[in-house]
């Protein structure tokens, strides 16, 4: 195993994607030995080399807000203005991922106060629906010219078939140059904003544990990073012996 992840770090390798790599094959082997009944320790014991998490890079709440706007001016159509700034708001609003965004249909508007959503791995979570959301989402759904059928797509593409992740991300694009911000500033960048402003107002990390659907308190954890690294930018510009 050792030889095998030393090859893999001589081609080029990263340390993130070693980890990832040796944790398949862990997998693969902790079957295969359940499968075969023979003993897996050796495989099993190899320990993943060490690597820096990256931190979460979230937009603050005034460029959120200036992305808000450029958004609903930056289109040529009311309704698919409207679109737009109905799916950013959700995204930011309440903390959910483009594709989870983009799966909503007919049925499940107008939203409720709380949205049932099923995330990743098929785990559901409850997601408070906060009134800026419905409004643009109810906005939108008066100016859009398709039928807003139960079992078809919430959010429509110019021809009427379900919008997709790629369109969304050209929209955060045109918006985060005409901003002036960084390349990072994504669709899933606004989930990153949800999750820390919640933060920084004082949630709870638990709280927004679920409210993110994840799996493990260790992924959440790294927005206190993001909020620790800010607390640290504001001290040493305000800080009179800084």
């Amino acid at each position: 195993m050792r030889a095998w992840m030393a090859h893999e770090r001589s081609r080029g390798l990263s340390a993130r994607s070693l980890a990832r790599a040796l944790s398949a094959v862990k997998s693969f082997y902790r079957w295969l030995a359940e499968r075969e009944g023979f003993d897996a320790t050796a495989v099993l014991s190899a320990r993943a080399p060490k690597f820096s998490r990256r931190l979460p890079r979230p937009l603050d709440e005034g460029a959120a807000r200036k992305v808000l706007e450029t958004v609903e001016a930056q289109a040529d159509r009311p309704w698919v203005a409207a679109r737009d700034v109905a799916v950013v708001t959700l995204l930011w609003g309440c903390g959910l991922r483009i594709s989870e965004a983009l799966g909503l249909r007919g049925r499940d508007a107008p939203l409720p106060e709380a949205l049932r959503i099923r995330g990743k791995g098929g785990k559901e979570r409850l997601v408070p629906v906060i009134p800026i959301a419905r409004e643009a989402v109810e906005r939108y759904r008066a100016l859009c010219p398709f039928e807003p059928a139960p079992d078809a797509p919430l959010f429509r593409g110019v021809r009427g078939g379900q919008l997709n992740a790629r369109q969304v991300a050209r929209v955060m694009e045109r918006a985060r140059i005409a901003c002036g911000l960084p390349a990072s500033a994504t669709p899933h960048a606004l989930r990153h904003s949800f999750a820390t402003h919640l933060l920084a107002a004082g949630g709870d990390l638990r709280a927004i544990q679920e409210l993110l659907g994840h799996a493990s308190l260790s992924t959440t954890q790294a927005y206190t990073a993001v909020d620790s690294t800010r607390l640290m930018e504001v001290y040493d510009k305000a800080h009179p012996r800084a």
